[in-house]
């Protein structure tokens, strides 16, 4: 767009007023335009819109006119110049002539003197580039020489076998590098295609042996990897026992004390058999030799190979242990299962001293993935052939087995919670089968026992059969031959009894789980009352033909049987590292009791039986005698004389209480027995000398009863004595009231419940009935008739009255 200047217009106003000359403000403004090089449209469109542009061109002539003058002036001025500056040139070309000629005589001069020079420098620059070749000749014979002597060297560390390729795969790369790197190549051409078909042959065949190497290596540590587990486990085993030797000794300072005075206790043997066998752990790792690995795998590694190796070496120790697992699948378990452990456990320790040394060749990812399928194998093998044994020696031999390889395993760092979760399943399958063996052994030795006392000649046989389970009833060591108070089966269960804690505990201890002695405890509880109690009650109940002293036999032996519970107790508290203190406060009660009841009832059965069969001879008692017998009858003698022949058996074998209850037993069967005399059918009637007799007869009885306290200690006389004759005391407040003269005071309740309070009703009712007095016979009345009539006789007669009444 156009700037608008002052004197621009509108042609409007223009037309309006007319074409009229240009003014002089006018002309001055069209100077000063020009001057400034400014558009002059503006101007010559108002000249034109007045229609007179003649003045303006008269203006831009002489505006012409002026610019043509000064034009002139300017180019008159610089031809003066130009002029001035062609003579100046003039006057140098002659200096430049002058100066031309100095330098042509100086140029001469200097040619004539640098003449030897150049020829100088010419045989200069010619020895240089002759010397430059010569050095060039050298260095590449150095480098040939040097790359021969590297080839010679890698052929002799290749002739050195296995040894040398390492250090031959080093001269090859050392070769490569110069091929490679060099400033130039080779001039020898047949030496470098030589060279450089030698790297990779070197290479190829360093693989080829190195993988050789490694296959035969492989091959031998399975091998060796038997022999190394059976080794770690028997030195876990040899650890184990050393560590029991250590607690059975310190057993007897743990009854006193728990800690040494500094606070420590006898933990340092402890410590240092642990310390001994983990060195010999790392004495069997070191038995086997991993360089052939370690070679093949720096080899490998130089190669560039190492990730290649690493998963070659993965896969192949999969494919061993997966060949490991079926060594079982040719023999059967019971005899592989040393070999099966043993090869797993040498498998892993030596994964573990290479993932240890291996420098990164194993993972523990990949170790616990190979552990992990291991232990899923072993689980499922020895839960398999767990729920198919039907012997317990057979279990107990694979689990103490599977135990010491989770030691041998744990002590590496291996997890082996889940094989001990597999052992503590079958505890209780382990135990019914320990159980049900034992149950046959208790019955064999129960059917072989002829129930006599056991006589031992020598002292170690005392030592074996008394001594080994605490049942002497005396510290002092007797006269030999001895006759002991239990026949031979009480030795022969307390073995088997101490035998199963032993398997216990040591099924427990090493494999079980925690808690060893609560567990053996409730089995020790088991077979005492499920096998022994059971399996003795079981001999007693069905009879199996036991005469009175066999019975008495039985019955001692519970009697020493609880002293055996005992020895049970602390025994399995002793293998369990339980203090004697917990286990006395803790003690239960005779968990024999069934049996030793049982046996006592059959002793009972039997005595009563033998009573009944002397009071059977009763039947020669003369009811109706004219005269007592003086000595008593003679059931009752006989019966004496066989108590009396048998007390003196049963206090050399039966317990105090045992013989006193039994005593007490059996003259309260007599004394039932004579009640029922007087109760007989065929008794239709007896009198005053009859009672007399039987009167006799207690008074023999009584005076057992007082000759037997005497046994008892001197506390336990009276009471024995009072308690044996309580047990005459129904027989006895009969013949009392018979023998009285006012049999009628029965009727009385203070005197009943005095005198005759174990009398019944009935019974006296029945007997007094059969009472009659030796002056009364069938004809008797006919010569007494007018007679006063006896008082004893009126008094019983009121008693039978009154009694007949009450009924």
């Amino acid at each position: 767009m156009r700037r608008k200047l002052p004197g621009d217009a509108p042609p409007s106003s223009a037309a309006g007023t007319g074409a009229s000359a240009p003014s002089e403000a006018d002309l001055a403004q069209l100077s000063a335009t020009i001057a400034a090089g400014e558009d002059l449209g503006p101007f010559v469109r108002r000249a034109f819109a007045c229609g007179r542009p003649e003045p303006l061109l008269a203006s831009l002539r002489a505006v012409a006119r002026d610019r043509e003058a000064e034009i002139e002036e300017l180019c008159r001025v610089h031809f003066h110049e130009f002029i001035g500056a062609v003579d100046d040139l003039r006057s140098l070309l002659a200096d430049a002539d002058a100066l031309k000629g100095s330098l042509s005589a100086s140029h001469s001069t200097l040619l004539s003197s640098a003449a030897p020079l150049l020829a100088s420098l010419e045989s200069f620059l010619a020895a240089r580039a002759l010397a430059a070749n010569l050095s060039s000749a050298l260095a590449s014979s150095r480098r040939c020489v040097r790359l021969l002597a590297l080839a010679a060297r890698a052929n002799a560390h290749l002739r050195a076998g296995y040894h040398g390729l390492y250090l031959a795969l080093r001269a090859v790369d050392a070769i490569d590098r110069d091929l490679a790197s060099g400033p130039e190549p080779l001039p020898l051409p047949t030496l470098r295609r030589m060279l450089l078909s030698l790297v990779p042959a070197v290479r190829a065949h360093a693989e080829r042996e190195i993988s050789r190497e490694f296959g035969d290596w492989m091959v031998s540590i399975r091998a060796a990897s038997r022999h190394l587990g059976q080794v770690a486990i028997g030195r876990s085993a040899a650890a184990r026992q050393r560590q029991e030797e250590l607690r059975s000794k310190h057993r007897p300072l743990e009854e006193c004390i728990t800690l040494d005075d500094d606070g420590v206790g006898d933990l340092d043997d402890f410590a240092a058999a642990a310390a001994t066998a983990d060195a010999a752990d790392g004495a069997a790792a070191a038995s086997f030799d991993l360089t052939p690995l370690y070679r093949a795998m720096h080899i490998h590694q130089t190669l560039a190979l190492g990730g290649r190796f690493k998963k070659y070496y993965l896969e192949n120790r999969k494919l061993q242990l997966t060949s490991d697992f079926d060594v079982i699948a040719a023999t059967p378990f019971l005899e592989s299962h040393q070999v099966f452990f043993s090869q797993i456990a040498g498998f892993f320790i030596v994964e573990d001293r290479v993932f240890r040394t291996g420098g990164g060749l194993t993972s523990r990812p990949d170790v616990d993935a190979l552990w992990d399928a291991a232990v899923g194998k072993m689980v499922s093998v020895m839960e398999d052939n767990f729920s198919r044994m039907q012997t317990a020696n057979h279990l107990l031999l694979i689990t103490d087995y599977a135990a010491l390889l989770a030691a041998t395993m744990r002590r590496y760092g291996y997890p082996v919670g889940m094989l001990l979760d597999v052992l503590a399943k079958h505890r209780d399958k382990y135990h019914d089968l320990l159980l049900a063996d034992c149950r046959r052994q208790v019955v064999e030795a129960l059917a072989a026992d002829k129930f006599d006392q056991m006589l031992m000649r020598k002292e170690y046989e005392y030592s074996m059969n008394v001594l080994a389970f605490g049942i002497q009833s005396s510290d002092i060591t007797p006269a030999f031959p001895y006759v002991a108070p239990f026949s031979c089966t009480v030795p022969d269960i307390c073995r088997i009894v101490r035998s199963f804690i032993e398997d216990s505990v040591s099924f427990m201890a090493h494999g079980g789980g925690a808690d060893t002695y609560a567990a053996v405890k409730k089995y020790l509880g088991r077979i005492l009352s499920e096998v022994v109690d059971s399996s003795i009650q079981k001999l007693v109940d069905s009879g199996s033909g036991l005469s009175v002293s066999q019975a008495m036999q039985v019955a001692a032996n519970m009697s020493v049987m609880e002293r055996a519970c005992e020895f049970f107790t602390r025994h399995a508290a002793q293998l369990c590292g339980v203090p004697l203190r917990a286990v006395e406060r803790g003690r239960r009660d005779f968990p024999l009791r069934k049996s030793r009841d049982a046996a006592e009832a059959l002793l009972l059965r039997l005595l009563r039986a033998k009573a009944d069969e002397f009071m059977r001879q009763s039947d020669g008692v003369n009811w109706m005698a004219d005269d007592p017998p003086p000595g008593g009858n003679e059931y009752a003698n006989e019966v004496i004389i066989y108590l009396e022949t048998l007390t003196s058996t049963a206090h050399q074998i039966l317990p105090l209480p045992v013989l006193r209850r039994v005593l007490v037993a059996v003259l309260a069967h007599i004394s039932e027995r004579i009640v029922e005399l007087f109760l007989n059918d065929s008794v239709k009637r007896f009198n005053a000398n009859a009672v007399t007799g039987i009167d006799t007869d207690l008074k023999m009885f009584e005076a057992f009863a007082e000759s037997m306290s005497s046994l008892f200690v001197d506390g336990d006389q009276e009471s024995a004595k009072n308690e044996m004759k309580a047990a005459l005391v129904e027989a006895r407040q009969l013949v009392n009231l018979l023998m009285s003269n006012s049999p009628e005071t029965f009727l009385n309740p203070v005197i009943r419940e005095k005198n005759y309070n174990k009398l019944d009703y009935k019974k006296v009712a029945v007997i007094s009935e059969k009472f009659r007095d030796t002056s009364e016979s069938y004809f008797s009345t006919f010569g007494t008739r007018g007679a006063r009539q006896n008082p004893k006789k009126k008094s019983l007669d009121t008693l039978i009255k009154r009694l007949r009444e009450a009924s």
